[in-house]
């Protein structure tokens, strides 16, 4: 009796519309808070965030305000369990949270090229090496500004010249721009020659990242510049703290976006069934069976919530896809990023909310009393 059901809906098409647009915009808020915390987590976790350390200024959190001597790199390489450092010095044009966060790394070329999992998708690797003010640019970036090879980039008092744009395998990386180490030291106004902003450090695999940390703190502390070294998705977590708090609290937002589908499913579905009250009274007259008039019900209300809640998340998976969304504050960025996983989420969340919006008005359908029904007007 599918055929049945499609008619029922389509009779009754402006409403099945509004229901529709309903569960497919709550849907649309839900796969953008998804979003948002499947960025932060692949920020925080992984293989990178937990075999990485970063070096920082003790004390210290906009990256403007950690000034470490360049010269730590060699004290730090002694530590047993050490297996690479990688000095970078950071410029952002904003430490607060920002939509449009335009994030600079310095530092040097191969050794960009050798830790870092980016691909160029246009220009040329070599130039980028070999030209001073020349600068790599994330695929995201690029997308909000406007950059393609060649171009002249300029904000605050930096300006380089476009020599080429990657895409990277790490979401987050798309949101940043690399140029040499030298550049940005000796760029006017930023007064850091001989110092940088953190020393990344690569440990070998048999390394414990936590006793590692403490040693190179250790052997710093003699230094002119006290250092507090942490593992990488811990000091991004920690960079991040406000933004963590308020993604928490956005997780709420996507529990109240379900909600709305089901309130609004359950009502349109419940006005549904008593409009036609008299009519379920008639199907069982002539055979239905009340478990069948359940499924009736239930198929109706899937089908509104499944049609809504696959246009919605469609809807925010092309948004995510070509909008290149992040959000960043004190030098680290979050990348909104499109996933299966979360396609498969907001399809399952639809599919068992249709059902459970439907339970209530599918018993009050099967249940009707057949002769007080059938004698209304």
């Amino acid at each position: 009796m599918f055929t049945y059901v499609l008619k029922t809906l389509w009779r009754h098409r402006t409403r099945t519309l509004l229901t529709v647009t309903g569960a497919a915009v709550a849907m649309f808020v839900f796969c953008f808070v998804g979003s948002v915390q499947e960025g932060l987590h692949r920020l925080t976790t992984g293989s990178d965030a937990d075999r990485s350390l970063i070096v920082f200024q003790e004390n210290r959190f906009c990256p403007t305000t950690s000034r470490l001597p360049e010269d730590y790199s060699r004290k730090i390489k002694e530590v047993s369990g050490v297996r690479d450092v990688m000095p970078i010095q950071v410029w952002t044009n904003n430490c607060r949270a920002s939509l449009d966060i335009v994030v600079f790394n310095g530092a040097d070329p191969q050794q960009i090229k050798s830790t870092r999992p980016l691909t160029l998708t246009n220009g040329n690797w070599e130039t980028f090496a070999k030209q001073r003010d020349a600068a790599i640019v994330g695929r995201n970036v690029a997308q909000r500004r406007g950059l393609k090879t060649g171009d002249q980039f300029s904000i605050g008092d930096i300006s380089v010249k476009v020599a080429g744009v990657f895409s990277s395998t790490v979401p987050s990386e798309e949101n940043l721009i690399y140029t040499s180490l030298a550049f940005l030291q000796y760029t006017r106004g930023l007064d850091a020659a001989g110092l940088v902003t953190q020393h990344e450090v690569l440990l070998t695999d048999d390394a414990d990242p936590d006793q590692v940390a403490s040693e190179i703190d250790a052997t710093l502390r003699a230094g002119s510049v006290a250092t507090k070294t942490r593992r990488k998705g811990a000091f991004q977590a920690s960079t991040l703290s406000d933004l963590v708090d308020l993604i928490g609290f956005a997780h709420w937002l996507g529990y109240a976006c379900v909600g709305l589908v089901l309130s609004l499913v359950a009502t349109t579905t419940v006005m549904s069934v008593q409009d036609r009250i008299k009519e379920y009274a008639v199907l069982q007259t002539i055979g239905v069976r009340p478990l069948r008039a359940m499924r009736l019900v239930l198929a109706e209300s899937t089908i509104l919530c499944l049609v809504g809640g696959i246009a919605g998340t469609g809807l925010a998976m092309t948004a995510l896809a070509i909008g290149g969304f992040a959000i960043g504050a004190e030098g680290a960025t979050i990348a909104f990023r499109p996933s299966i996983g979360l396609a498969a989420t907001g399809t399952a969340v639809s599919l068992v909310v249709g059902v459970a919006a439907g339970l209530a008005p599918a018993v009050q359908a099967a249940t009707v009393p057949i002769v007080n029904a059938l004698r209304q007007a």
